[in-house]
């Protein structure tokens, strides 16, 4: 049985996630009591319904009074059952901020804090759900996704055979907007030739096949693919002895829309070619 545990932040997309699954066919409960964790589990375990053989919950703040009776009920129960997988979504205190102001909501935690402003809230949030993330097979920052991304993303990594340990996740990026948070990898693809000073190029992306040429026919591009490549066939299988169940490899140009896709392309086919579980994501591609 596959069972996902989502949690974290409010207002970073837990149920966004959630829908998701729930649309590829998981049996999706939202705000669970951490208390009714192995109850769920031991429900769907026995029934017949091949429904509830794939399991998604929604564990966060509402449903929980106590912090550290819930982190430790998670990580007892991750324990306790190897098919268990929590997923984190963090965002970066400002957007979270901006997202409650935008939906006029109530962050749940606001009554417990004595001026109960969105900005403390998000703040006493981030420090109780810590020890958590610390626990998570999986941490996505929503900070620069749209829900089209989040959803994309999420759906890649759950559609598929859900029983291959390891998900590479090699996502391009632009270093002007910013570094993804979620990142374990971070390379830096800004010395490759830059079609961005071509001009007609310049409008042009990595999903394009002029774009993909002009960087790749370079000496210098294939000697830093060969060596980059070189690296990363040495260190994947380290991150899957270490039992790391998803690695994001972060892919950066200056503004995310033609070497870093180029590379990252290069990077998903070759792996997927090797029978990895991969996948890609462009964060910047339509910014600029």
């Amino acid at each position: 049985m596959e069972f996902v545990i989502i949690t974290g932040m409010s207002g970073a997309g837990k149920t966004t996630a959630l829908h998701v699954l729930e649309d590829i066919g998981y049996y999706c409960v939202d705000n669970l009591p951490s208390s009714l964790l192995s109850t769920l589990y031991a429900l769907c375990s026995k029934s017949d319904d091949e429904s509830m053989r794939r399991v998604a919950v929604v564990v966060d703040v509402r449903g929980n009074e106590k912090f550290d009776t819930m982190y430790n009920e998670i990580r007892k129960f991750k324990e306790n059952h190897k098919s268990v997988k929590v997923m984190f979504f963090d965002a970066k205190t400002d957007r979270l901020i901006i997202r409650y102001k935008e939906t006029r909501r109530k962050h749940p935690l606001a009554d417990r804090l004595k001026d109960g402003s969105v900005a403390d809230a998000v703040e006493f949030e981030k420090a109780l759900l810590l020890p958590i993330k610390s626990i998570a097979n999986f941490k996505i920052d929503t900070t620069y996704m749209s829900n089209k991304q989040l959803r994309e993303r999420v759906m890649s990594m759950f559609m598929e055979d859900t029983s291959q340990a390891l998900t590479i996740t090699f996502m391009s990026f632009g270093f002007k907007y910013g570094i993804p948070l979620e990142a374990d990898l971070i390379m830096d693809v800004r010395c490759l030739p830059n079609p961005f000073y071509i001009p007609e190029l310049k409008s042009l992306t990595g999903l394009d096949k002029e774009i993909r040429d002009y960087v790749l026919s370079d000496e210098e591009t294939q000697e830093f693919l060969k060596r980059l490549l070189y690296m990363l066939d040495f260190s994947v299988p380290l991150y899957l002895k270490e039992g790391k169940s998803e690695l994001v490899v972060g892919i950066g140009c200056t503004g995310g829309k033609h070497r870093s896709v180029t590379i990252a392309m290069q990077l998903d086919d070759y792996f997927i070619s090797k029978g990895y579980k991969c996948v890609i994501t462009h964060r910047d591609i339509d910014k600029g």
